[in-house]
C-alpha cells in the first residue's frame, strides 16, 4: 500500500509579528515619523526634546 504525494502546496501568509519584512517596514516608517515629529517640536518650541519633556 503506497501513499500518494500531495499535488497542491498550500499558500501560507507571512506572519504579521516577529522579524519579517512587514514588521521591519512598519517599524522603519514609525521611526521616520517619530524623528520628523521630534524635529518639528524642536523647531516650534525652540528647545530640545529633553527640555520639552522636563528632563533637563
Amino acid at each position: 500500500m503506497t501513499q500518494t504525494q500531495p499535488t497542491v502546496t498550500p499558500k501560507l501568509e507571512d506572519p504579521k509579528f516577529g522579524f519579517n519584512e512587514y514588521a521591519e517596514r512598519l517599524n522603519g516608517r514609525a521611526a521616520m515619523i517619530g524623528f520628523g515629529l521630534m524635529v518639528i517640536i524642536e523647531y516650534v518650541t525652540n528647545q530640545g526634546v529633553l527640555s520639552w519633556l522636563g528632563l533637563k
